[in-house]
């Protein structure tokens, strides 16, 4: 799927857009043709109507078999201002008296989120960072002005618009300034090196990339690659300085600066609105854990849905503060840069996260809700007690990214958070599931508490369906908690597409869901639980081990600081757990075989690790440990028997 493709169904010559899923996971746009459709649809139930050439209605509808979707996709830009449906209409007279016009049809798009907030609560504070605060107003002003820079600078609607940053402000402000010049957001990850970088760059095809000053060595090395691989115009390079951070990086170089860039745009810039909902607002690429990262196309629609659906599932009420500890280009800081925009709510940047920091937000600012990855929490846990302050107001911390350990939750609890967790991928925008806490569940015992707290959940309101299937029957699992399958989704927050790839995308795409690569369960109450990555199922003598249960219960030692298992491979058994132990300070003498009894006393005995190896464990910017990196690890110890 290439941008091509996804602007044609912005209408191209200004005809209807069609997106088909058919049940063999053929996914295309087509463009309007009421000839086509009849021929190839009519056996189904669908409803359409012929509309007049710059119409485009927002509603999905399903066969009776749930396995064809047909997608009216979102616009209505009439030059008569209306459209009104005859006799001749494919549904007959029964949508008489509908109008289809600029009063009551208008793109979902998160724009409008920042606009609310400076129009109604323009005083009131949305960002802080050091030294520096901003209200809404001036919030909006500045990516009012810096959108009109990116048109200055050659910026058109669909082009690229790439980030290397940390979380600091102007990665906030480039969330709602990109998409406002009609442009794509492209998140890079800040911890990738240049040759990653270069390779992303080329991929997305981006314009212009923003770069932080300590990462300014990464994006000229990364151009300095792309300019050896192709002869295309390299993107242009803008630099983020930090007015609270002294700097002695050369930048004489440089020929455009964020400030003076922003400061050069014009305040009564007219905003570059979407044509369609389902436009492209971002690209963000996944993390590389277990292959080549990949482009996964983000809407105006589903990130509006997204961000709504999370600051749910995070119980922000109004005027929320928020702690930046997830990184905002990771699924765009699970779409809460907008979420907190329409909650009027104050965002606090960090450009590190360090557990002393964290504790100093959270007391001086009044911290309500903060994320991050299960080692996020696990650094919180384990931090130095003069690190830590005192909590004494309600503060949510919602984790998701890997089942975190129930441990993690009861630690995180007894310092004063309230843990929630929520389950999802880069495809699904981020979060998509969440656990809802019952209040029945308040007088269990605390153990039994975060066990249930470790469940990834229910689906969110943004998403139509998930499910638990068997990836080769498609049935789904019954509700027993035991029985394994693929989780599966489907709804306004699954992604558009993978960029340039649209063999990946009918892959991921098969039979009228999307394949998350995820094994999970379900239990009798319909929550679900992830088991394991498909690909870190532990296959020994014909038994499944799940790599997250041995996990658990290696946490639940007192030595034991993060722990990852992977397979081995063993001539007798095919492959046996293999432990990676990461070792609390003071722990140095722990012995191998401690750790395997350990296990063996609270697993079956097949179950247990073989092979202990005691090591840092290597992870990814977002927390998630590199287990593709510890399998090759496993791999070349050989075969154990």
């Amino acid at each position: 799927m290439d941008f091509a493709t996804l602007r044609s169904m912005n209408g191209g010559g200004g005809g209807l857009i069609c997106a088909f899923n058919f049940s063999n996971g053929v996914s295309n746009t087509f463009p309007r043709s009421s000839c086509f459709l009849h021929q190839h649809m009519n056996h189904k139930r669908f409803i359409m109507m012929k509309l007049c050439n710059n119409v485009i209605l927002r509603h999905y509808y399903y066969s009776n078999s749930r396995k064809t979707q047909i997608i009216f996709s979102a616009h209505s830009s009439l030059n008569n201002n209306s459209h009104y449906p005859n006799d001749d209409d494919d549904q007959g007279s029964s949508m008489e008296g509908v109008v289809f016009c600029d009063a009551n049809s208008s793109p979902l798009t998160p724009i409008s989120f920042l606009e609310r907030a400076a129009r109604f609560c323009g005083e009131r504070t949305s960002l802080v960072y050091g030294s520096l605060e901003y209200k809404w107003s001036d919030t909006y002003q500045r990516c009012l002005k810096l959108a009109s820079s990116l048109t200055q600078l050659g910026i058109s609607p669909g082009d690229v618009v790439a980030t290397l940053s940390p979380n600091v402000p102007a990665m906030y402000e480039l969330h709602f300034a990109v998409p406002m010049a009609g442009a794509i957001i492209c998140t890079l990850n800040s911890r990738l090196d240049a040759s990653m970088v270069s390779v992303l760059l080329e991929h997305s095809q981006a314009k212009i990339l923003f770069v932080d000053y300590q990462l300014l060595e990464v994006a000229r090395s990364a151009l300095d690659l792309l300019c050896k691989r192709t002869s295309s115009k390299l993107p242009i390079l803008v630099l983020i300085a930090d007015s609270d951070s002294d700097s002695t990086i050369d930048t004489s170089s440089i020929s455009y600066e964020y400030e003076m860039l922003l400061a050069n745009g014009e305040k009564g810039f007219e905003i570059v609105r979407p044509k369609s909902e389902m436009d492209p607002i971002s690209i963000n690429y996944t993390s590389g854990t277990t292959s080549r990262p990949k482009g996964v196309i983000f809407s105006h629609r589903g990130a509006y849905l997204n961000s709504l659906a999370t600051v749910l599932l995070f119980r922000m009420d109004l005027f929320p503060v928020y702690l930046w500890t997830v990184p905002m280009f990771h699924c765009n800081g699970w779409c809460l840069p907008w979420g907190v925009a329409a909650q009027f709510g104050t965002n606090i940047c960090l450009r590190k996260v360090k557990p002393k920091d964290i504790f100093d937000n959270v007391t001086n600012y009044k911290v309500t809700h903060l994320g991050g990855a299960p080692t996020v929490l696990n650094m919180i846990v384990n931090s130095a007690s003069f690190d830590r302050k005192p909590i004494d107001h309600k503060v949510l911390a919602m984790t998701g990214g890997s089942p975190p350990p129930p441990q993690i939750i009861a630690k995180m609890e007894e310092l004063g958070f309230t843990v929630s967790h929520l389950y999802g991928l880069t495809e699904t925008y981020g979060p998509g599931t969440f656990c809802v806490w019952k209040p029945e569940w308040d007088l269990l015992a605390p153990q039994e508490r975060s066990r249930l707290k470790a469940r990834q959940g229910i689906p969110h309101v943004g998403l139509d369906e998930i499910d638990i299937k068997d990836p080769e029957t498609m049935e789904s699992v019954p509700n027993d908690g035991k029985t394994m399958g693929e989780v599966m989704f489907r709804g306004n927050t699954v992604m558009s597409g993978y960029l340039r790839d649209l063999k990946a995308t009918k892959e991921v795409f098969k039979d009228g869901w999307f394949h998350s690569g995820d094994l999970g369960v379900k239990h009798q109450d319909g929550y679900i639980e992830i088991k394991d990555r498909l690909k870190d199922i532990i296959i020994s003598g014909g038994e499944n081990i799940s790599s997250v249960e041995v996990e658990t219960v290696l946490y639940n030692h007192p030595a034991v600081l993060e722990a990852a298992v992977v397979a081995r491979p063993d001539n007798h058994w095919g492959q046996t757990p293999c432990a990676f132990v990461e070792l609390k300070e003071g722990y140095d003498d722990m012995d191998s075989q401690e750790i395997i009894n350990f296990c063996r006393d609270h697993l079956p005995h097949y179950m247990a690790p073989k092979t202990v190896i005691f090591q840092d464990i290597p992870k990814t910017s977002t927390g998630k440990i590199q287990k593709y990196v510890l399998r090759e690890k496993a791999k070349a110890l050989g075969s154990i028997s």
